[in-house]
């Protein structure tokens, strides 16, 4: 079943949560919703959920106004971040709760129920646990017995708030390839919130990037990544360096640097940002009369086939990010306190605000 948001708006008291945001999600799809604290991420999926009330815009599930419809007509699996499990029930009642509370009319029988919850327990691979307290679990369990609860009673669609944001790195790590699996397995519309941007790029089919309660720009994670619309877009995605120069015709230039900023064609000079990723920094050893940005370096360690190095500009205080492969650190002979050269690859540039 699709979603489809349209001319969403929503206030609490001055505050200016959501700003006429539309969004459309097909069946089958797997979205992140992504961006900082505050920038309406939740709101938007609670109004999806019906837990909240937009204050103008609509909801449509599958082409249906929906934005009127109780929480518990919608058919509409939830997975909170503190996973909500019911301490005093085991595995399988906590499981088993959103079939036992259907009407009468609609609720299966004990047969049926007992069925459908040892399916769900062994696809989230926890059939094992099933008499087990919430309690006795570890975050990663508690949290699949959570979604397993939320697909208990067959949702339309899939809301998930920051589900792995209680849990160490190794766990998430693990439970996002899961989750990934388990999705394509169910062929359902799926939203989940993060702010966790490496998180979003691996699992989602498309983010949506939020800022401000409205939506910075939407598309592929490697869209996202490689054609950012915005500056904050690409502020936000992943480490950058913003080098403040000018722009004309094509060319952005500064401190003896020039990069190419086919987005600046206009004939006057204008204050223009370069934003170039710390690998995308090339590096090298301070000469007379060499081209480049002369920086100092104040800080280095090694992780896996990188080192991460923090510049220090010798003509302001001002810090530069540069990444390079550990192979090249080592051919350099780098140590704190070399003067050196550093010069952009490539860069996107944009006006300056």
């Amino acid at each position: 079943m699709s979603i489809e948001v349209r001319n969403l708006s929503k206030y609490f008291g001055q505050f200016r949560a959501l700003d006429d945001v539309s969004l459309s999600i097909e069946t089958g799809e797997l979205v992140a919703l992504l961006g900082p604290s505050g920038c309406g991420k939740t709101t938007l999926l609670r109004i999806i959920a019906g837990l909240e009330s937009p204050d103008a815009g609509s909801v449509l599930f599958a082409g249906e106004d929906a934005t009127g419809v109780d929480v518990r007509r919608r058919q509409v699996g939830f997975v909170f971040q503190h996973y909500a499990l019911f301490h005093h029930m085991t595995v399988f009642e906590n499981v088993a709760f959103g079939l036992r509370v259907k009407p009468r009319a609609q609720r299966p029988s004990e047969e049926e129920i007992r069925a459908r919850v040892h399916d769900l327990l062994s696809l989230v691979q926890l059939d094992w646990v099933a008499e087990r307290y919430p309690s006795q679990l570890s975050g990663g369990q508690r949290q699949r017995i959570a979604l397993a609860r939320a697909l208990a009673v067959e949702p339309r669609v899939l809301l998930l708030d920051e589900p792995f944001g209680a849990l160490d790195a190794k766990v998430r790590k693990e439970l996002r390839r899961w989750l990934r699996r388990l999705h394509d397995d169910l062929h359902i519309a799926s939203v989940f919130v993060t702010h966790d941007q490496e998180e979003a790029l691996e699992v989602s089919d498309r983010v949506v990037l939020m800022n401000a309660g409205r939506i910075e720009q939407i598309g592929e994670p490697r869209e996202l990544w490689e054609h950012p619309a915005t500056p904050f877009v690409f502020d936000f995605l992943g480490s950058v360096n913003a080098l403040r120069g000018h722009a004309a015709r094509g060319v952005w230039h500064a401190d003896g640097v020039t990069l190419p900023a086919p987005e600046m064609t206009q004939d006057d000079k204008l204050h223009a940002v370069a934003y170039v990723r710390p690998h995308e920094i090339d590096l090298a050893r301070d000469k007379s009369g060499a081209n480049g940005i002369r920086v100092r370096l104040d800080h280095a360690y090694l992780a896996g086939p990188s080192a991460y190095l923090e510049l220090r500009r010798l003509d302001r205080d001002a810090l530069i990010e540069a990444q390079l492969p550990e192979t090249r650190y080592r051919e350099l002979g780098l140590k704190v306190g070399d003067v050196l050269v550093a010069n952009p690859l490539r860069a996107r540039v944009f006006a300056a605000a």
